[in-house]
This record gives C-alpha cells, structure tokens and sequence, in this order.
C-alpha cells in the first residue's frame, strides 16, 4: 500500500474515524451493564447474538423501531441530553409491551454531522440507563458521522428492540368485551410525541426555564406490565404515544368495541395546561395529540380493577380506572 502521496484523508471530508472508534470504546461499560445472560456477543463486532431464554416453550419474536422526534431540538436548546437514551428505550419497549412482550436487547441508530464524544456519551448513558430499567441488553448500534447531509450540533437518533412471548400469552384484544374497564397509568409528563406542536406553541426562554418538568423522559412500564400480566387478566394493553387518545386505543380493540374515557377520573399535569393556553387549543386537539398524563391504558374486567390498580402501585405507579368498552367503534371523551 502506497502511503506516501499527499492526497485528502477520509478526515479531512469531515468523517473521523479514529474519533468514532474512541467513542465505540467508550461505551461498551454501558453496555456491559445491562448484559443479559442469553447474549453470546454484542458491541463490536458485525452482528450481535442471542440465545432465547430457556423459559419459553413456543417463543415468538416481538419487535419495533421508534425515535424521540423533535423532542432533540428542546434537548439540544437546553444541554439536556441523558433523558433522550431513556426516551429511546421507552418508546421501543413500551411498544413491544403492550403485546405481553418481555425486551431481550436493543440496538441504537446515531446519525450526527460532527461527532460530541461528550454528548453522544450522555444520550448512550441515558440508553444503557433505559435497558437496564426494562430489563434488556444494549447488544449494537451503529455511529454515522454525516458532515454532508446533517450540519453541525444536528443529529437524529432511531432505537430498534427485540422481546419474546409466549405464544399462547400474546396479548391482542380479542377478549375485550362491552363492561370491561379502561385503566389508564400515569404519564411522566409530555413523554415523546407532540413536541413539534410544543415548539410551535411555547417560547424557548419558557422552555428553558421549565426544561425539568417538559422534558421529562417517558416512563418506561416493562416490569409493572409483565408482573401484572401473570396475576391479573389483561385483554388488551395501548401506549399513549402520536395520535393520542384516539388514534391508539382503537388499535387494540376489536371490531364493535368503543370506549368511553371520562376526562377528571385523573389528574392532567400542568404541562398540557401550558401547552393548551400557548396554543388555544381544543380539548380534541389536545387528546389527539398528547397522552394528557396517561401513558398507556389496558382493558380488564370490573371486579379485577382494584386489584389492577394496587399492583400498579405496587411499582410506585398511579393507575385509575379512566372509562369503559362500550359497543360501538371509536373513542369518546367526556
């Protein structure tokens, strides 16, 4: 290989890849920490391996990818970057979830145009920080320097994750019957979804000086949803995420069942009162778009509700019974 002529390296385009393998490095401690016994090899090489864990009889695969959307430029105007890696792992978890599913690993896609060594750690951090919460191994990701195509301070993050059921443990709404109740449980705050309509609406020096409570991560449900699923009947489970209200419980009922949800059975946090009045926007505008403090909701029976909600709380989270399945299709907020 002739290494004397003086052309232009690959980092002087704008790609360091001596930079991207120091950060490489710097993050295998996270991922360490959150190492599941099932997996055989993770960060490093060109693909990650796990095994299934001996538990399952008839194991099926679960999976899903999701982002944190705009929810980056408020953490970027703010130097709060940590939160991200748990919104991540939320919005992926809390999905495969809502089918029974246990995380078994996740895997993170960071598109940037100039590496932060110091920032990308913070949001990986955040990452390991969420799949220890759920209970899953950070297995890979991938690290792409992009000067042409993102600028400067600009990046965009995915996240990819992979659970297992049991076959005959798939939670998919066909139970839901007419009389079943809706329980809802409580958000964190804003979570992920709606940030575009927060930017739109709220000035950046508010933002600012209330980045605590509007970038809160999203609460990641795994170990309370999958304790309660082995005690309690659950026919049908939802996150709360883009779409809201309307969009995503509908997902999971099934045909000539509706829902009725009954708006003051819980307490809406004040963020989406600030949100509302910025933006003058109407009750339906509002439970289209955000959670309005309901993070994810599940179908059970009446008689069961309580035990439901004590369970819940069990794992320091608040539930209430919030509405009904009523015949019918669609969802009705009163």
């Amino acid at each position: 290989m002739n290494n004397k002529r003086g052309g232009i390296t690959y980092k002087q385009s704008g790609v360091d890849v001596d930079k991207a393998e120091t950060f490489v490095e710097s993050i295998k401690p996270y991922a360490r920490m959150t190492r599941r016994p099932e997996v055989i090899a993770g960060i490093g090489g060109f693909g990650a391996l796990c095994r299934f864990p001996k538990k399952y009889k008839k194991p099926v695969l679960v999976s899903s990818t999701d982002g944190v959307g705009t929810k980056l430029k408020l953490a970027k105007l703010v130097g709060r970057f940590e939160g991200l890696g748990v919104d991540l792992v939320a919005m992926n978890v809390n999905d495969i979830l809502m089918l029974g599913a246990e995380p078994l690993f996740f895997l993170d896609y960071f598109a940037i145009g100039k590496l932060d060594i110091k920032m990308m750690n913070e949001v990986v951090r955040g990452i390991a920080k969420g799949c220890k919460e759920a209970g899953c191994s950070l297995i890979g990701g991938e690290t792409a320097e992009m000067p042409g195509l993102y600028a400067n301070g600009d990046f965009d993050l995915a996240g990819f994750c992979v659970g297992v059921v049991e076959e005959n443990k798939i939670i998919d709404g066909k139970g839901v019957k007419p009389g079943h109740v809706i329980i809802g449980v409580a958000s964190s705050g804003v979570h992920s979804n709606g940030f575009s309509y927060v930017r739109k609406v709220l000035r950046p020096d508010f933002i600012q000086s209330h980045a605590e409570e509007i970038l809160k991560p999203t609460k990641i449900y795994v170990k309370a949803v999958l304790s309660l699923i082995e005690k309690e009947p659950v026919f049908s489970l939802a996150h709360i995420t883009g779409g809201g209200f309307f969009d995503n419980i509908p997902r999971v009922l099934p045909g000539g069942c509706g829902t009725k949800i009954h708006t003051g059975s819980w307490p809406v946090p004040r963020v989406f009162r600030w949100v509302q009045e910025a933006g003058n926007a109407s009750d339906k505008e509002m439970y289209r778009t955000f959670n309005m403090g309901i993070g994810m909701i599940l179908v059970t029976t009446k008689d069961r509700a309580l035990k439901v909600i004590s369970l819940f709380s069990k794992f320091k989270e608040h539930a209430w019974v919030i509405g009904e399945v009523v015949k019918g299709e669609g969802v009705s907020i009163q």
